[in-house]
């Protein structure tokens, strides 16, 4: 019997690797650390060692190499040979947690995630602290490494995920411009009908993105229905090896979803849709793969439709692409086009967007040294673009561009790309239930 088992599995998968090298300049750590076993095919290469028995699962070389992995998946998009590096890294990291047991901290969030009544006991009190304004004071004063530098960071997290401003602008402006006078929104229900993933931080940190989500789905025809009993992806889980720990929350999810009659599953955080689109994987079931076919990024699904047009929004902003939005799921281009439906908008595409931001699931917090300097390149870009905001579509990537943001001294709005339509669509006039989106 293996010693390695979820990695032995996976043996064919491994030999995909021909070691050409086109990973090496995409890979975050590679980069930095100039080290071959930080990289996608260093890494490979340690995998199939221990399948083979030259390496055990413990020895500190391979838990290092692995750890040290953002998950970005920026490698696949670049892999000739298509080696699904995001499945084989998750594999070697469940090994690792079989052989190590996970570390402290990682055991303490993930404790924390699937118990709905401690996250939001949690967040609702970050979000008291968040309105004190006092984290973006501490991001800006606290010193830099240490627990002091984690607590910093930490901040920097909470103040980067305040709620950005608009201008101000008419509640109702004169529409025959945008739309066409006279001229009706979409029946919600219309274009189809669709349940809508609510998340974890996303439902704490920033339930504003979920609100405008919904809005504009029903703006562009869609009725969102209620999922009940759903819960958190399991991403944060699969990601750090927790396997058993991603499976039942998954099942969970599951079952809640396929209870109901859905064309789509939308999703509006990067990282939860990658792993949902995975689940066919992770539970092996045929119901599963039937989910996982639906999940859709809210981009998607509006980009498909073709978005309603909004009212104008004079403003700039500088958009970065999630890796589980443009690696994993391989959507490229329907945020721009979503946005596109904003007259007046300047959208300026980050350069460097194809590589992460260094949040990567709690990476920034477990890794602060090696996520800061990805985090602070990230953060450069940004600045460079000279926008009035960034907008990207994922929590985590939120709060690490956010933190970064903060920790320079900057107050430059981050926002989510569905909140810069909405906007757009409060200012047309537009009204949801018979309420207003102000």
């Amino acid at each position: 019997m293996s010693l390695a088992p979820l990695l032995a599995a996976q043996e064919e998968r491994l030999s995909h690797c021909v070691h050409c090298g086109f990973c090496l300049p995409a890979c975050p750590t590679y980069v930095r650390l100039g080290d071959e076993n930080d990289s996608p095919r260093g890494r490979l290469h340690l995998m199939r060692a221990v399948v083979e028995g030259r390496m055990d699962v413990g020895d500190d070389a391979f838990v290092t190499h692995i750890d040290r992995c953002l998950g970005c998946r920026g490698c696949e998009s670049v892999c000739p040979s298509g080696v699904e590096y995001g499945l084989l890294l998750e594999q070697a990291r469940g090994e690792i947690a079989s052989a190590r047991g996970l570390g402290t901290l990682t055991r303490l969030l993930l404790w924390v995630f699937p118990r709905g009544w401690t996250l939001d006991a949690g967040l609702a009190l970050t979000r008291l602290f968040r309105g004190t304004r006092i984290p973006g004071l501490l991001a800006r004063v606290l010193p830099s490494g240490g627990l002091l530098g984690i607590g910093r960071f930490s901040m920097g997290m909470v103040a980067g995920s305040r709620p950005g401003g608009f201008r101000a602008a008419p509640s109702v402006p004169d529409t025959s411009a945008v739309r066409g006078a006279g001229s009706d929104w979409p029946t919600p229900g219309s274009r189809g009908r669709v349940g809508m993933l609510t998340g974890c931080v996303q439902r704490g940190l920033f339930g504003r993105v979920n609100v405008a989500t919904r809005r504009v789905l029903e703006a562009n025809g869609y009725e969102v229905v209620e999922i009940r009993g759903q819960g958190c992806c399991g991403a944060l889980h699969a990601h750090a090896g927790d396997v058993d720990g991603a499976r039942s929350l998954a099942r969970a999810n599951l079952a809640a979803f396929s209870a109901a009659d859905l064309d789509h599953v939308v999703v509006n955080a990067a990282g939860c849709g990658a792993a949902m689109r995975e689940y066919g994987h992770l539970l092996g079931s045929e119901e599963a793969e039937d989910l996982s076919r639906r999940v859709r990024d809210v981009s998607e699904v509006l980009a498909d439709a073709g978005p309603v047009p909004g009212a104008p929004l004079e403003l700039s902003v500088a958009l970065d692409s999630p890796c589980h939005l443009l690696h994993a799921q391989r959507v490229t281009d329907a945020p721009q086009k979503m946005l596109a439906a904003i007259p007046g908008l300047d959208v300026r595409m980050l350069p460097g967007a194809e590589e992460c931001c260094g949040g990567a699931g709690i990476y920034g917090i477990t890794h602060p040294d090696l996520g800061g300097r990805i985090g602070a390149d990230k953060v450069d870009d940004v600045l460079g673009c000279e926008a009035a905001g960034v907008a990207t579509g994922n929590p985590g990537c939120m709060m690490q561009i956010g933190a970064g943001l903060r920790m320079r001294g900057s107050d430059l709005p981050v926002w989510h790309p569905v909140e810069l339509l909405d906007e757009s669509y409060r200012r047309a006039g537009y009204r949801s239930g018979g309420d207003s989106h102000a």
